[in-house]
């Protein structure tokens, strides 16, 4: 991924679900994190919690179930704010309750996660 990517949060929501789906979390987090880093300070955290589930999947993946379940949990913590108003669709709800269920069993992922409502 470039250093200077930019995209609009639809688009990047798109293209992090088209990586999660190839099984390549770590991209989609660089994504999610290029989105993250240009945010407005009212999205900032729901952008930096949406990266940090798809590097904790990349944890999992790569067998680090500890850190991943410290970095999925951090990742929850900062969503559930989000919750109650939803932005661009996310389903913010699913995402928490499956980071959160990763987090405290490990075993039962790596997953295929929605990061939108259907």
């Amino acid at each position: 991924m470039p250093e200077d990517l930019d995209m609009p949060p639809k688009e990047a929501l798109v293209e992090a679900q088209r990586l999660l789906d190839a099984d390549r979390p770590f991209h989609a987090h660089e994504v999610l994190e290029a989105v993250w880093k240009a945010s407005p300070e009212p999205e900032r955290e729901l952008w930096r919690g949406l990266a940090q589930v798809a590097v904790g999947i990349t944890h999992l993946r790569r067998g680090n179930a500890r850190g991943a379940g410290a970095l999925l949990s951090r990742a929850a913590e900062r969503l559930v704010a989000y919750e109650a108003v939803p932005p661009y669709g996310i389903d913010v709800q699913g995402v928490v309750e499956r980071t959160r269920e990763l987090a405290e069993r490990p075993e039962n992922g790596p997953i295929a996660l929605r990061l939108t409502k259907a």
